[in-house]
């Protein structure tokens, strides 16, 4: 008998299994829910192993039984009388509480992405964020978040005061790998705006591509194609500042096949720095026929720059060593080009050494050349006069660029005249009416800006679509020149061969670009005396200077040179090169 019941325990099990009888109901699920607990353990500790359990180290060995507890739907009936006469001393931290203190940690670092990178941003509070955190993966991003958000911040607790500083715009300029943008990054480490950290990381990162001395010129050369080539491709921007002013950087490109955005660059300055290397053979290849030394020189002068300080970099370099013989050759080469483009050497141009990438001379004086005894760089800047600007005048600001977010978003410099938020402006030269939603000066917003100030607007009644860089937003009263054909005073820098009427090159005037002809020759200017032939030449040819009528293939805003300098001055470009450097005289009007 005890072998037929033995042999029918299985198939009856079985049965009752497949039919639900209710005799063995509560045996089977007691034995349902022992197997669920063993396949239990080993699950759930593994899932919650990497944060949850070093926590609660004193209780690990009961923790496994607890935390399989909360996941488990079905044993809900019976399992608690089980917990209860188990674990009943254990109790005092409920189950589910560590589940949730589980889900909220969890919920902390799918938030990190914006959390931590403020709390760790915060010196005292980076180092222990990165020792806690040293097992974990997700750190290396998140130091990676938080250090290129560095800069940005540092620029708004000085922003309260930057209404009483005056804003000028120094556009770095030369040759390419003269150290414009190293410069440019030493300068912000000097002044503060990159911090240490940040650096460290540059320089790491380019290690990694073989181009160590390269990384102060990340901080600038922010795209990959840029950090890649070593070469600046877009105008690159940053701000300092000083106990005096506020400076915005423009990092203009020094390749030659980037000159128009350099252009665009120069346009916008108050103040040039030509970067040239003093290394051997460097700066004979910059300065040479088809080097950027010479063109970016007159370009600056073109744009307006009143005032250029030379900086001969690289003079850490082995070949110079900090001679004195090297910097007066490289000053001797540059001065007499100077001259000739527009500069006075005497009142208009400052020399003085410096090494881009140990910072010499640029803060502090260099111990290697006591036989420089003018100020460092940064002080130079800070102790030249105050730029003259027209508060009172009319509205002026050339557009830069435009984009779309939450509107229409215009970049520019405000060249003159004074404005505020909700401000009825005129977009030139087609005249759209258009309101002022809101303006940020150098990336922080403001309620008014005033002329010199680089900024950004965000702007209703106009599609994005409709703007061009070029155009010109002025105040409705005073609404500036527009037209097709102007007579102008041509300079011809560098041509090989005779320019004659018909002639088409490409006009950089402000910050437009448009194609332009040269409709007629209507005399030639002496340079030395400035009297006027009398008849009309048939050509114009190299170091010439003649006055021409010229019309554009577009509708441009302009205006005479006389009236309004940053607007009435251009650069004619053909084939690559800058051929002529002019002044607008006269608007011609256009006939019906």
């Amino acid at each position: 008998r005890d072998d037929g019941n033995s042999n029918n325990t299985a198939p009856d099990s079985w049965d009752q299994e497949d039919d639900g009888e209710a005799q063995v109901d509560e045996q089977l699920s007691k034995a349902f829910i022992a197997s669920l607990n063993v396949d239990a353990k080993p699950f759930v500790p593994n899932v919650h192993a990497a944060e949850f359990i070093p926590t609660f180290q004193q209780k690990s060995s009961t923790e496994t039984v607890e935390s399989a507890v909360p996941g488990r739907d079905a044993p809900i009936p019976l399992f608690p009388v089980l917990c209860k006469m188990i674990m009943l001393p254990l109790t005092s931290a409920p189950p589910m509480e560590n589940g949730d203190a589980e889900m909220a940690t969890d919920d902390t670092w799918e938030q990190k992405g914006s959390e931590p990178s403020k709390a760790e941003a915060e010196p005292g509070g980076s180092p222990g964020g990165d020792r806690g955190q040293a097992d974990e993966d997700s750190p290396q991003e998140e130091g990676m978040e938080e250090e290129e958000v560095v800069p940005t911040p540092k620029v708004v607790p000085t922003q309260p005061n930057a209404p009483k500083k005056e804003h000028v715009n120094v556009v770095f300029i030369g040759h390419v790998d003269a150290g414009k943008s190293t410069i440019g990054g030493q300068i912000m480490y000097l002044t503060g705006m990159v911090d240490k950290r940040t650096l460290e990381k540059y320089e790491r990162e380019a290690k990694e591509k073989n181009r160590e001395t390269w990384y102060l010129s990340w901080a600038l050369d922010t795209n990959q194609e840029e950090r890649d080539k070593g070469k600046t491709v877009e105008v690159g921007r940053a701000y300092f500042e000083t106990e005096e002013k506020h400076f915005t950087i423009l990092d203009a490109p020094g390749h030659k096949s980037f000159v128009p955005n350099m252009i665009g660059g120069a346009s916008q300055a108050d103040l040039a720095v030509l970067v040239i290397s003093a290394r051997k053979g460097e700066f004979e290849t910059g300065f040479e026929k088809g080097g950027q030394t010479r063109e970016h020189a007159m370009l600056a002068k073109t744009a307006g720059v009143k005032h250029l300080i030379v900086l001969v970099n690289k003079m850490d370099d082995p070949t110079v060593n900090w001679s004195l013989e090297r910097y007066e050759e490289c000053k001797e080469k540059l001065v007499p080009f100077l001259k000739k483009v527009g500069f006075n050497p005497r009142k208009d141009v400052h020399f003085m050494p410096c090494s881009g990438l140990t910072g010499a001379n640029l803060k502090e004086p260099a111990e290697y050349c006591p036989w420089y005894i003018g100020l460092p760089f940064i002080p130079h800047l800070d102790s030249l006069p105050n730029f003259s600007r027209s508060s009172d005048g009319p509205v002026r600001l050339p557009i830069v660029d435009k984009y779309k977010d939450m509107g229409t978003v215009i970049l520019g410099k405000l060249e003159s005249g004074s404005i505020s938020k909700a401000q009825q402006l005129v977009m030139m030269p087609n005249r759209h009416t258009v309101e002022l939603l809101s303006l940020l000066s150098d990336d922080v917003e403001t309620d008014d800006a005033g002329p010199g100030e680089n900024l950004k607007l965000r702007l209703k009644g106009i599609e994005e679509e409709e703007i061009l860089p070029g155009f010109i937003l002025c105040n409705v009263e005073n609404l500036c020149h527009t037209g097709r054909t102007f007579d102008a005073q041509i300079v011809i820098i560098e041509h090989k061969s005779i320019i004659c009427p018909g002639y088409n090159a490409v006009l950089h005037i402000h910050t437009c670009i448009e194609e332009v002809q040269i409709t007629a020759l209507i005399c030639l200017v002496d340079k030395k005396t400035g009297d006027k032939s009398k008849t009309r030449p048939r050509f114009v040819k190299q170091d010439q200077v003649c006055i021409a009528r010229l019309r554009t293939a577009g509708t441009i805003c302009l205006e005479t040179f006389k009236d309004f300098p940053q607007m009435g001055r251009f650069t004619l470009r053909d084939e690559g090169k800058t051929i002529a450097i002019g002044k607008v005289l006269k608007l011609v009007a256009e006939k019906d």
